[in-house]
């Protein structure tokens, strides 16, 4: 038998070994952090240790690994997460990492073929990636004959694709509305997308409000909604303060869709006129279980190109009120422009990058940080010099060409919220966590598991120094592109990526955040029988127009005699320039799935003459019966 302090000594060294096996049992360990949950408010200094990408303990007790973070005086945080990246090139994920971004992602323009998307990605990006399938490349497809082919079909690319759609002197995409047929080719191209694991329909719908109409936004959303997933949008009238194209209305058509259809949505950058009143309508929507958000980004500019709608006169003069040489910045000139120049590169360099200052924001901002599930994203423009030429990993951070926003959204919120005594754990949910939740909320399962700093979750982490962190861009030549400073060290995945403030070349841990592949899609094309099979009772076949003889014999254009005036329009329409409405699309295509519930519009082959004729019958008709212009009918109970 062994003396009792040899068998002491035995148990001890089995102790020590046993205790130093499980001291180095971590991939990585950060020390002495202040670490905080948005999710559970915890918001203790301890250690954190990281096994294979995974947060795997979160104590008090002393651990070690095989690589250290000593995290003193400083915060470790859930990686922030933005939905509105569009610089996603190797130069924009570089300086998103600078900004403490683990998770960059565009759910405003997305991309197409998304198989050949996410797989040019994989194994090789930085930060974790995921896309939208986007509406407006689909439409430029369908109305401008662009192929779209290759997995390149995204930002940063995107505004190369709008000068070829613009070769031929027409934004097809933005102003062509499309007839049943288009918009049943778009919404397959939405629906291929989806199947081939998108993470829902992104919608540029407020640089296309004359193109797209009601309904064919209505089907972007419902296909997305078949899939159970979501809709994100810039929507059709941001920013306008004119009734009845108010802000909101946009937010209201995009909102009232989701609402009906059960499905998600997120409104993009909801940070000027009117905003007040969608944040109240979001708020009120989630109290009832409904999953909807709007993001922001905490600059008092806004970014854009020339030929954007909101930015011509009509809108930005008339409707905003602004005047272009106090307002419109043009980063490769480094100052204001007049009208005059507005004008000439609206017309020569539509995709030119234009600063758009909006002075209400200076206050905004400071209400906007304190706003519950108002989202943080950048809304990061393509990485591009004064020459408008693409900035590879190396380019100094110095040569970047445009709105700040690129690189500093996250750390200025972070100053901000510091200056205001916004509570921290409220910045940080506005950073990462809502997000997401909400995301996770909306099906994507790889984000249930981020924007958290709990065992348990991947460790996509974010340190930063609370007393000092803060952003370095600004509107200046020179420093649009300075990256924040006090974000010494970013994980993703639990790799680090950023060391000692500065991100390490050629390390890519960045996972796909995308739905697994279908093998079938979920498309069902729209037309006028299904949609009366769905929606109305079935009377034996029997078409709802007033006017079947009229499809059958053109020149019978009798109207109904009757002694009350008829109440035919919702809206005055000059009916001598009007064509045969197609049900669901434009007014001058034609096909079978006209307007029929509507009297006034039938189907004729020579539209021009059987318009005209069904007009001067029908001003005839109004004339004798009614004490009014028959062209500004209003009240009307049947259209």
């Amino acid at each position: 038998m062994k003396p009792r302090n040899t068998l002491l000594s035995v148990l001890f060294v089995t102790s020590a070994l046993s205790t130093q096996v499980f001291a180095q049992n971590f991939d990585v360990v950060i020390l002495n952090g202040r670490v905080m949950d948005p999710e559970t408010g915890f918001d203790q200094v301890a250690n954190v240790g990281i096994n294979n990408g995974w947060i795997t303990k979160i104590t008090g007790e002393t651990i070690e690994g095989a690589e250290t973070i000593d995290a003193t005086g400083h915060v470790v945080a859930p990686g922030f997460i933005d939905l509105e990246q569009h610089g996603l090139s190797p130069f924009g994920i570089k300086l998103n990492l600078r900004d403490g971004v683990t998770t960059q992602m565009d759910f405003e323009v997305g991309a197409l073929n998304i198989s050949e998307w996410y797989a040019e990605r994989e194994n090789n990006t930085q930060a974790n990636f995921g896309t939208v399938v986007g509406q407006e490349f689909a439409r430029m497809r369908v109305h401008d004959g662009l192929a779209l082919d290759g997995p390149n079909v995204s930002m940063p690319y995107f505004f190369d694709y709008r000068i070829d759609a613009a070769e031929d002197g027409v934004d097809g995409w933005s102003v062509t509305r499309s007839t049943l047929d288009q918009m049943n080719e778009i919404t397959a191209t939405l629906d291929e997308g989806l199947r081939e694991g998108a993470l829902g329909v992104g919608s540029t719908i407020g640089y296309a409000r004359e193109g797209i109409t009601t309904y064919e936004m209505f089907e972007a959303q419902k296909i997305a909604a078949k899939y159970g997933r979501l809709t994100a949008a810039h929507h059709r009238f941001h920013p306008s303060a004119s009734t009845p194209i108010e802000t909101a209305t946009g937010a209201n058509e995009l909102l009232t869709n989701a609402m009906v259809l059960g499905a998600s949505l997120q409104l993009h950058h909801t940070n000027d006129y009117g905003w007040w009143e969608i944040e109240e309508k979001m708020q009120l929507a989630r109290a009832q279980g409904h999953n909807v958000w709007s993001t922001w980004y905490p600059w008092t500019a806004g970014s854009g190109n020339y030929g954007a709608s909101i930015l011509a006169p009509d809108n930005w003069e008339d409707s905003m009120g602004y005047k272009y040489e106090e307002t419109i910045f043009d980063p490769q000139l480094d100052r204001y422009v007049t009208k005059e120049e507005f004008l000439e590169f609206k017309d020569s360099e539509p995709g030119r990058t234009a600063i758009a200052f909006s002075p209400p924001r200076e206050q905004w901002i400071k209400d906007w940080i304190k706003v519950p599930n108002f989202v943080v994203s950048g809304d990061g423009m393509p990485g591009l010099n004064e020459k408008g030429e693409r900035l590879d990993w190396d380019s100094p951070f110095e040569d970047y060409a445009g709105h700040p926003r690129s690189a500093g959204s996250h750390a200025i919120l972070l100053r901000l919220a510091r200056e205001n005594d916004v509570p921290l754990m409220f910045s940080l949910s506005q950073l990462s966590y809502w997000a997401a939740k909400q995301l996770g909320d909306a099906g994507i399962q790889a984000m249930d598991v981020r924007g958290r700093m709990q065992e348990g979750m991947i460790a996509d982490i974010t340190i930063f120094d609370p007393e000092n962190v803060t952003e370095n861009a600004t509107y200046s030549k020179g420093k649009n592109g300075l990256p924040s400073t006090g974000i010494p060290y970013v994980l993703v995945h639990g790799t680090i990526v950023v060391s000692d403030s500065k991100v390490l070349k050629g390390v890519n841990p960045g996972e796909a955040i995308r739905y697994p592949v279908e093998e079938v899609g979920r498309f069902e094309p729209s037309n006028k029988e299904q949609w009366l099979r769905t929606f109305t009772i079935d009377t034996g076949g029997a078409r709802p127009t007033l006017y079947d003889d009229i499809l059958d014999d053109q020149s019978s254009l009798e109207l109904p005699q009757s002694s009350e005036p008829v109440d035919y329009r919702v809206a005055k329409v000059d009916l001598t320039k009007a064509e045969p409405q197609d049900w669901f699309a434009q007014p001058n295509a034609m096909d079978d799935s006209e307007l029929f519930l509507c009297r006034v519009h039938g189907v004729y082959e020579d539209k021009v003459t059987a318009q005209q004729d069904w007009a001067q019958a029908l001003i005839a008709r109004n004339s004798q019966a009614s004490p009014y212009d028959p062209l500004s009918v209003t009240g009307t109970t049947g259209n």
